[in-house]
């Protein structure tokens, strides 16, 4: 079949090179019996493919079920997919067909593979090898003709290495593994699934479909999506239903969007801040620049004062400028202190010492403000500082500086702090 026909059919919006070559694996594997293993995180449309590969095979016209594994209790998972007999357990009032028996001859579609315990995952390894399975408290071999489709948004590979999954079964259900592309790896196609689906809606309450101006469209674009395709089609639908305007900003979308996700954009729109803050980089980055302001204010306060020492409140001939600058330096360093223990955020390292002002009254007459503004040399003296101060204990450092104990064993890593 043609790929884009193939889209028409089954609904599939985008055309990255990622998608086409995961939907021609899927049809190029449908028309065989092997066990195939799709990959891709929560919401990206597992199930979609797992229907593509039913419908193209020989079993089209014979059941398809969808299983989540994740959601049936380890107790009756075991019931759900092979059955029971009568008694075999509290509650068996009755025998009961399980799933590979009611659906031979079609496809099981068994998703969220990885939840399995590892009891249902031998029993599904025999399924898989002999196609035979035994009812839960019956001792009587049954066979079973199905196909199985497994998906999972785990690196099963990692669960096999930690033991939580068998390895045997994972190289049984790996036979053809299909990789479906997260949507921030498909940028291109966001706004064409957006479009698509703001017209469904619309269709459906009757509305006019909304638009999206340039800049809506580059924060559409940049939003991390972390609930993919299904977040996606959900934020369509807010905006067709609550939105009071056809034509939709920036500042209105990011009303639809979780604050949380949106400081994580990595860029700016237009004049919208969608995220004063995107790491604790930029708070200091922030910081500092905010103290070389300061810092500079304070040198023309100096060189005003020395030019012209009336404007001290001095009008006596004993006028001392070295008696004044102590004064200055008295009343200036505080407020300037203060200004460096604000916190924008939490992740934001505290400045609890800050470069005390050098001034050198032996030039002449000539006074200089120096200070150190390098990033990486204050992180580094900070952290520094904190580990002697609480004698290389990690945690108590981590809270003196405002920062998670994960994020201060990288900076130590980053830095190459010897402890």
């Amino acid at each position: 079949m043609d790929l884009q026909a193939l889209k028409n059919r089954f609904s599939i919006i985008g055309n990255t090179p990622a998608i086409n070559h995961a939907l021609n694996t899927a049809e190029q594997v449908a028309g065989t019996d092997l066990t195939v293993l799709i990959v891709g995180e929560s919401g990206v449309g597992k199930e979609v493919f797992s229907q593509i590969i039913h419908s193209l095979s020989a079993r089209k016209h014979n059941p398809f079920i969808a299983v989540n594994c994740g959601a049936i209790p380890e107790g009756t998972i075991d019931s759900e997919l092979f059955g029971h007999e009568k008694g075999s357990f509290t509650g068996a009032v009755d025998s009961r067909k399980g799933y590979f028996e009611t659906v031979s001859g079609g496809t099981i579609f068994l998703d969220e593979i990885g939840e399995l315990p590892l009891g249902t995952q031998a029993r599904l390894l025999r399924v898989l090898e002999t196609g035979e399975f035994i009812r839960v408290g019956s001792s009587k071999v049954q066979k079973s003709d199905v196909r199985v489709v497994a998906a999972t948004n785990r690196e099963l590979l990692e669960f096999t290495q930690k033991g939580k999954f068998r390895e045997d079964l994972y190289y049984r259900l790996n036979t053809v593994p299909i990789r479906v592309p997260s949507l921030r790896d498909r940028k291109e196609d966001i706004p064409l699934l957006f479009r698509k689906f703001v017209v469904d809606f619309a269709e459906k309450y009757k509305t006019k479909p909304i638009f999206l101006d340039e800049e809506a469209r580059q924060l559409l674009t940049e939003y991390p999506w972390p609930g993919n395709v299904r977040e996606l089609k959900n934020i369509a639908e807010q905006i067709s239903v609550l939105s009071k305007e056809e034509h939709i900003n920036a500042a209105v979308l990011a009303g639809f969007l979780p604050v949380q996700n949106i400081n994580n954009v990595p860029m700016l729109t237009g004049n919208t801040p969608v995220g004063e803050f995107a790491n604790e980089r930029e708070i200091l980055y922030k910081l500092f620049f905010d103290m070389k302001k300061d810092v500079n204010e304070l040198k023309k306060m100096f060189l005003e004062i020395l030019q012209n020492p009336s404007i001290a409140g001095s009008n006596n001939s004993n006028f001392n400028k070295e008696s004044l600058i102590n004064e200055l330096k008295e009343d200036l360093m505080p407020a300037s202190n203060a200004g460096l223990h604000a916190s924008p955020l939490n992740s934001t390292v505290h400045l609890s010492s800050p470069q005390p002002i050098i001034i050198d009254n032996e030039l002449n007459g000539h006074y200089e403000v120096e200070e150190s503004l390098n990033i990486m040399d204050k992180e580094k003296e900070l952290i520094l500082k904190a580990l002697k101060k609480h004698r290389g204990r990690r945690k108590d450092a981590s809270t003196d500086l405002g920062i998670s104990e994960r994020t201060l064993y990288r900076k130590i890593k980053e830095y190459d702090i010897e402890e």
